[in-house]
């Protein structure tokens, strides 16, 4: 009997140790697990400014682009409306003429 309860007793000092091997484990993972989250977390951090950059040249190069398209909308619609301007002018220069040259008006 003595035999049996020595077995034992060894058998869970070693469970015991095992339990606790497993738990120092479990805390090391977790802690290198932590460390690289940290490690990914600062390189992150460290590219936002890049990233920012990145971001502000695609901003201003769509916004440039953007303003050419404008200004030559802008362009083509001035020279059409210059160019009817031009056209309308004789008969305008008429009808105004007509006005002040007859008196039944």
């Amino acid at each position: 009997m003595d035999d049996a309860l020595q077995r034992l007793l060894e058998t869970e000092r070693r469970a015991e140790e095992l339990s606790r091997q497993a738990s120092d484990e479990k805390d090391r993972a977790i802690e290198d697990a932590l460390a690289e989250t940290r490690r990914e977390d600062a390189q992150f951090q460290a590219r936002i400014p890049e990233l920012h950059a990145t971001f502000l040249d695609k901003a201003t190069l769509r916004a440039e682009r953007t303003v050419g398209e404008l200004r030559k909308r802008y362009d083509e619609r001035h020279s059409q409306i210059r160019q009817q301007a031009e056209e309308h002018e004789a008969a305008a220069v008429q009808a105004a003429f007509k006005l002040i040259t007859d008196p039944t008006r």
